[in-house]
């Protein structure tokens, strides 16, 4: 089966819609998938629920769609480098489901297993624990964590064959198989798509069951964070 569309736009036709739940891969600027991001901006759907590790930065990423005021709600454990995030949550006008980075992972991950909760010790006596049932095990007290299944799950790969089997490069995996397992709809941006067979079964990192659609996107910008240091008087 050719899981290929011509562009993004045409791999999120039919498939994204107001008010729903998205998961989008990628942890800082690494791993984002930018052009479905770019497509669904355009796209013009709003009322979002979006599972990210972060916000994005203002003007890229998922920093674009809260430009445009199409997301209601981000479920993320990091939000620190994007301003506009920040004056939108300030002024009641984004909810935020802050959930640690471990724990979103692992909500993604049973989310694409099946499995429909879990307990853990992280969060307990915090915020993070308000609201949630919590149980003793061997003296010790766990929350208990519900899995997430996002209705449409948008990732990055480095390389894809024609039946959806993909190639992560690096750090650039970091949250995006999580996302792709437990969407419901998975949409894979790549840099480069090969024949079905053509990718040793060995080198493959996730299986293209999990994956709905591919497009091509083999020139993204990649953005690269880097790290500034003030200089210390005297040095």
């Amino acid at each position: 089966m050719n899981k290929v569309y011509p562009d993004a736009a045409s791999a999120l036709a039919g498939i994204v819609k107001d008010g729903q739940l998205l998961a989008v891969g990628g942890f800082g600027l690494c791993g984002i998938p930018e052009a479905l991001i770019d497509a669904l901006q355009a796209s013009g759907v709003k009322d979002l629920t979006v599972i990210s590790n972060n916000a994005g930065v203002d003007g890229f990423g998922l920093g674009k769609l809260l430009n445009t005021r199409q997301i209601k709600k981000m479920i993320s454990s990091y939000v620190g480098e994007n301003k506009e995030f920040e004056r939108q949550y300030l002024a009641g006008e984004l909810e935020l489901e802050f959930t640690p980075q471990g724990t979103l992972a692992e909500k993604l991950r049973a989310g694409g297993a099946g499995i429909p909760a879990f307990f853990t010790k992280t969060g307990v006596g915090t915020l993070v624990a308000e609201g949630k049932e919590t149980r003793e095990f061997d003296g010790e007290l766990y929350v208990m964590e519900c899995a997430l299944v996002p209705e449409v799950a948008l990732v990055k790969a480095w390389k894809a064959d024609k039946s959806g089997n993909l190639i992560f490069r690096r750090t650039a995996r970091n949250f995006n198989p999580a996302a792709a397992m437990a969407g419901k709809v998975t949409i894979v941006e790549v840099e480069e798509i090969v024949e079905t067979g053509s990718i040793d079964p060995d080198a493959v990192h996730l299986p293209g069951i999990y994956v709905h659609r591919i497009v091509l996107n083999a020139t993204p910008e990649k953005r690269i964070e880097k790290r500034t240091l003030r200089e210390t008087a005297g040095a």
